[in-house]
């Protein structure tokens, strides 16, 4: 079975949307599009490159998608690590509207999400990979399907956007699993999923 995987860009202030490009999701008239590209150093393609040696399949959600199906198929290199793998291996989308999806291997989950993806865990060897897709990642933290997090902070806040962890977020307790910080300052940190957060009170001394 297949571990669950996500690798997710955020702000500081926990935006995830359109850090590829100005183009890339402009709704809500977000004009900060592009925002981690000053940071893509060679410690991040480092990481990436290493991120993409794993997948067994790939789980994107349907804007994330349409973004990689105008790009990637359009990479030939048969070099390319991460082209070679996303137009090769199977891709699943969780989509109502998907109907006819043009980039080859790909797969449309139209049904319940837990049971989809629980069946494509299933039969999946190596990890499944989901890239970007911050509302997918939201529903998929809130059914304790994601395995691993890889959490890259960017250092820049944007103060508006869509952010990840939004107000009614399912209360979710990690553990650290490793990390580093590249030479242009993008914390890396990758996180196991352990379950419901645990809580305590730090008391006075009990001679005070």
């Amino acid at each position: 079975m297949g571990k669950l995987v996500s690798t997710l860009f955020v702000t500081l202030d926990g935006v995830y949307q359109a850090p590829g490009g100005p183009q890339e999701d402009t709704r809500g008239d977000f004009t900060h599009g592009g925002w981690s590209f000053p940071y893509a150093d060679e410690d991040f393609g480092r990481f990436m490159g290493e991120v993409f040696t794993r997948p067994g399949a790939f789980l994107l959600g349907r804007r994330t998608y349409d973004i990689f199906a105008t790009y990637w198929p359009k990479v030939t290199d048969p070099g390319d690590p991460v082209a070679s793998r996303l137009n090769s291996l199977p891709k699943y989308v969780p989509s109502s509207t998907l109907t006819d999806p043009g980039w080859a291997g790909t797969t449309v989950l139209s049904g319940d999400l837990a049971e989809e993806v629980t069946a494509v865990k299933e039969r999946t060897e190596g990890e499944v990979q989901v890239h970007g897709s911050g509302a997918l990642v939201g529903s998929l933290l809130a059914l304790d399907l994601v395995d691993t997090l890889h959490l890259l902070t960017f250092p820049v806040v944007l103060g508006s956007g869509f952010r990840l962890f939004r107000e009614g977020a399912v209360p979710t307790a990690f553990e650290h699993a490793g990390g580093s910080v590249t030479g242009a300052g993008v914390s890396i940190q990758t996180y196991d999923l352990k379950g419901r957060p645990e809580y305590g009170e730090f008391g006075l001394p009990e001679d005070a």
